[in-house]
């Protein structure tokens, strides 16, 4: 899993970020997760890679910005993909979160309004980020409603 959602990542990006060097301009978008954001049980490794694609995006960045590039990172939530369907553990999962799940179209009509812009994330659905500030504000608050089968739904 690191291998995918972290190195694949860096690899790719550092490839992208080299031609966008040359040419003196570009964006780049790299999909985290709120997972990254607010950690759940039952999601340790996913949400350490989750983690580590903010923490390099955030850092790369500030890299680019005085080369002409801008570095967003997309955070969404559970996405209304075949990833659940086909996954028979993770489908219980979904079940339970359903109600939360984003459209992947929409998700990538947020992507594409942000091209050309400065924007350093997009958090989808919004209001996650009024619960990560909580989470970051209210630590050991944040730590029992994580473990509770509010967020607990795995």
């Amino acid at each position: 899993m690191f291998r995918v959602n972290v190195l694949g990542l860096m690899y790719v990006t550092q490839k992208i970020a080299q031609q966008m060097i040359d040419s003196g301009r570009g964006q780049i978008f790299n999909i985290a997760s709120v997972a990254g954001k607010i950690a759940t049980p039952k999601s340790t490794i996913y949400s350490a890679t989750k983690f580590a694609v903010i923490g390099f995006s955030n850092a790369l960045r500030l890299e680019l910005r005085p080369l002409g590039i801008q570095v967003t990172t997309v955070n969404p939530g559970p996405m209304d993909t075949n990833f659940f369907k086909r996954s028979e553990t993770s489908s219980k999962y979904f079940e339970s979160v359903k109600f939360l799940a984003l459209s992947p179209e929409k998700v990538a009509h947020q992507i594409t309004n942000a091209m050309g812009y400065p924007r350093r994330e997009i958090n989808a659905p919004a209001y996650m980020e009024a619960i990560h500030r909580g989470y970051e504000l209210f630590p050991k608050l944040g730590d029992r409603l994580a473990s509770s089968s509010l967020f607990n739904r795995k």
